[in-house]
């Protein structure tokens, strides 16, 4: 069905003012300031946005689409986020990964949540690999996993500077990081090392050895979590500005904590004058948020959540920084880094995945690949089984 969206205030992710958007076949086949004259034979379905802004839809770049946690029994192995979850908060392309329990979930139920989300209209990518050096694989080669699994785009999260990490050395992660970069060559996937950065003191050192030590271009080092720590911050910032990409993680932050959150971050980040175009915001959504004593056990823990990209957005906005300033952390930025093409921008020949926002900054409509998930506030399309 061709669909005309009228009276948009469009992001794309810069201000381009008012607009009207032709959608067909998955992709917007048309934008312009004045409305189109169309053959009423055409059918064609019109939705007034009167005003709202329409945004891309967001790329969260980091989500435990099988469901994270394990750190604290079998028990808290946290479920598997359904599909409304991710639409509901605009998210309409998600990358999957594992985390430290990757021995009882492993990358062929990976690979099966990422084509169940694709299923139910998601855009889904994946990782392969988990927590562990060497990672855990579908073929048993991390290169032969990303040029021959088409879901498949890269390694992740590779865990360092974490009590719950393998503890590589700096010859494992070369080795990952070069397996994936070749990988992403003979394929043109992104072909990177995405790494889970721990609370542990040596930070970043792996990295700046590695880029030291090696030809690896510093675009295939994609650490998360850099805002768990305001040191390890201040290293990430160093990293960005000599060319590899960073993401900041959106989740609480307790007062006083040794953190920011993904609202601080980001103003910290411009102020120090980083490259705009090399920071990414994810979720985490799906995935547990363990607190632990001196021991190493948890004593409390959290879920991570897809809404805190609308959150930080809006958080970020109500501070003052203009939204197509923001934006580029959740759509475009992480489309240019991950190779998805006709992701992260509103433009012809662009898929036709889309976000209106309220007036408060609020997710009230939501497109993912033409198709209506969400709109004026009301859910439309959910997954297989969340209305059992």
């Amino acid at each position: 069905m061709l669909q005309l969206i009228t009276n948009a205030d469009v992001y794309a992710p810069e201000s381009l003012g008012s607009q009207h958007l032709l959608v067909g076949g998955g992709q917007v086949l048309w934008m312009g300031d004045s409305v189109p004259s169309l053959d009423a034979a055409l059918g064609v379905a019109t939705w007034d946005a009167a005003g709202r802004r329409v945004v891309p839809g967001f790329v969260d770049c980091h989500a435990h689409t099988t469901g994270g946690g394990g750190e604290s029994g079998y028990a808290s192995r946290v479920p598997a986020p359904p599909l409304s979850l991710f639409t509901a908060a605009g998210v309409t392309t998600v990358l999957g990964l594992l985390g430290t329990d990757d021995t009882t979930r492993d990358t062929g139920q990976l690979l099966a949540a990422t084509r169940a989300l694709r299923a139910e209209g998601l855009s889904a990518w994946c990782y392969t690999g988990g927590y562990r050096v060497p990672p855990v694989t579908f073929t048993g080669d991390v290169r032969s996993d990303i040029v021959n699994l088409e879901p498949v785009i890269g390694v992740g999260e590779i865990a360092i500077s974490d009590h719950r990490s393998s503890q590589p050395t700096l010859e494992e992660i070369l080795r990952v990081a070069s397996d994936a970069h070749v990988a992403g060559l003979m394929t043109g996937k992104a072909g990177i090392l995405h790494l889970h950065l721990g609370d542990g003191p040596r930070g970043l050192e792996l990295v700046r050895m590695a880029l030291a030590e090696s030809e690896l271009p510093a675009r295939v080092f994609h650490p998360t979590h850099c805002n768990r720590r305001r040191g390890l911050f201040d290293e990430s910032v160093l990293l960005a500005k000599a060319g590899s990409w960073i993401d900041l993680t959106a989740f609480p932050v307790e007062e006083g904590e040794d953190a920011w959150t993904a609202a601080d971050g980001f103003l910290r980040y411009a102020e120090a004058g980083a490259p705009a175009d090399r920071i990414t915001i994810s979720s985490d959504g799906g995935g547990c948020l363990p607190h632990f004593n001196d021991a190493g056990e948890v004593i409390r823990m959290g879920i991570g959540t897809p809404d805190s990209l609308a959150g930080t957005l809006a958080e970020l906005v109500a501070a003052g920084i203009p939204l197509a300033d923001v934006l580029p952390a959740v759509t475009s930025n992480p489309a240019t880094l991950l190779r998805l093409h006709g992701k992260g921008r509103i433009a012809v020949g662009a898929d036709a995945d889309l976000v209106v926002l309220d007036d408060a900054g609020a997710v009230d409509g939501v497109m993912a690949r033409g198709t209506w998930h969400r709109r004026d506030g009301e859910q439309l399309v959910v997954g297989t089984f969340e209305t059992l």
